[in-house]
């Protein structure tokens, strides 16, 4: 399992790409119908669950994806394909051509064309440069933070070391000097790096005792000494700390992208208190305010793009052109006025500029920074410095078979840089 982070590209796992959602709502029912006419090989009620879903949550990619494949089933091929077209607008593929149920559609006279696409789609983009590399190939970086030197810190998901990569990398933690697991996400606070710690089933030391447990941790990046350890009271839902911000001087603010809860933490008294609440959200991952710092945005997963009025705890939706999907995003920073996304929830996997609205509340346009590049296996955060987008680009969270091992050929992490003031 992957925390709601992975997008697959089977159809079961697809229609059974569940949202946290406490309460059930119509999203919910409508896919589980889905599963049931699937299994039931009812495929004319498959298709009207799947027309549901599709109008709920406009956009969605595994919506769309599950509507195309109850098309086929339900002897629609065309029908299908005008599906997969929008997802081929938003510049999605799910591999269809890979899968034996999709072969209606290739003796149609416009698969030629949607192939010919599907290939184009998959060519490189954007300039990065690569930054740093770390020899470690098993080390599955999740945390990144950027110190005012150039010098980059990554966290392990796999080992829980924190690794700071400057002219000679150096271990800054392990998890074995103290009682952290995972390293999720990172901040640096002038010398102080917070980070989120979750014990999930990828960390190669886990005690099945701590198994669930999730903590907020800071170190002192002078001397690797451990300055804060607060652990988040448990509650009886999996819950996987994510990612956090710095707010100010006194607050941080951290997602939990299994229950759905943003938290703030006060530095001061050392407390959690509840920003938004647990089932209004359905997987919060990256967060960044507004210029102003009154508005925070979020990703969610499976949900797309928010704004919550941090004062009043008002969410409201980020609307986006037909052709343009916000879902998948893990990390979200700003740049100015522009967000700056890198969706893996999508294939392929890019890092995409969003120009938002004078309100806020709309993408008015978009401009694609970064996908197909030789580096990428899965970039999943990174962090906003000057007019530089510094981030990783081959987390290899999707190298991880159903038992948790990894191949033995993977790559060591790979740090980009891309220049956000070219056009």
């Amino acid at each position: 399992m992957q925390h709601n982070k992975r997008v697959p590209r089977t159809i079961i796992m697809c229609v059974l790409f569940l949202s946290s959602l406490v309460a059930a709502d119509e999203y919910q029912v409508a896919r589980a119908e889905i599963v049931e006419a699937f299994q039931a090989k009812d495929f004319s009620a498959m298709r009207a669950a799947a027309e549901r879903t599709a109008n709920i949550r406009p956009g969605f990619a595994g919506a769309l994806f599950n509507l195309a494949y109850a098309q086929v089933l339900d002897d629609d091929a065309e029908a299908s394909l005008a599906t997969l077209n929008q997802l081929l607008e938003q510049k999605i593929d799910f591999g269809v051509a890979d899968i034996e149920d999709f072969s209606p559609l290739k003796a149609l006279p416009n698969w030629a064309a949607y192939a010919e696409s599907i290939e184009a789609l998959h060519t490189p983009v954007g300039d990065a440069q690569i930054v740093h590399r770390y020899i470690e190939s098993d080390f599955i970086p999740e945390g990144i933070a950027v110190a005012n030197n150039g010098d980059v810190f990554l966290g392990s998901i796999r080992n829980g070391s924190i690794m700071r990569l400057g002219d000679v990398p150096d271990q800054v933690a392990a998890a074995t000097d103290g009682p952290h697991w995972s390293v999720f996400g990172m901040r640096l606070q002038g010398d102080k790096l917070w980070f989120v710690s979750s014990a999930i089933s990828e960390f190669a030391a886990l005690d099945e005792a701590d198994h669930g447990r999730n903590g907020l941790f800071a170190i002192d990046t002078r001397d690797s000494t451990i300055t804060t350890v607060a652990m988040l009271p448990t509650s009886d839902s999996e819950q996987v700390l994510g990612d956090l911000i710095v707010l100010d001087a006194e607050t941080l603010l951290l997602t939990d992208q299994a229950d759905g809860t943003i938290y703030r933490f006060s530095i001061s008294s050392g407390e959690f208190s509840v920003l938004i609440d647990r089932g209004v959200l359905n997987s919060p991952q990256g967060l960044v305010t507004d210029e102003s710092g009154d508005y925070l945005y979020v990703a969610d997963y499976t949900g797309g793009l928010f704004r919550i009025t941090l004062a009043e705890r008002v969410v409201e939706r980020v609307a986006a052109p037909k052709n343009l999907s916000v879902y998948g995003i893990d990390g979200l920073y700003r740049h100015g006025s522009r967000l700056i996304a890198i969706q893996n929830g999508i294939q392929p996997n890019r890092v995409v500029e969003f120009e938002l609205s004078d309100d806020g509340l709309t993408i008015n346009g978009s401009r694609l920074l970064a996908m197909n590049l030789p580096e990428f296996d899965e970039p999943n955060l990174g962090e906003v410095i000057g007019d530089k987008f510094v981030f990783i680009a081959n987390s290899h969270w999707n190298r991880f078979d159903s038992d948790g091992n990894l191949p033995d050929e993977l790559s060591g992490p790979v740090v980009l840089e891309i220049d956000l003031s070219t056009d």
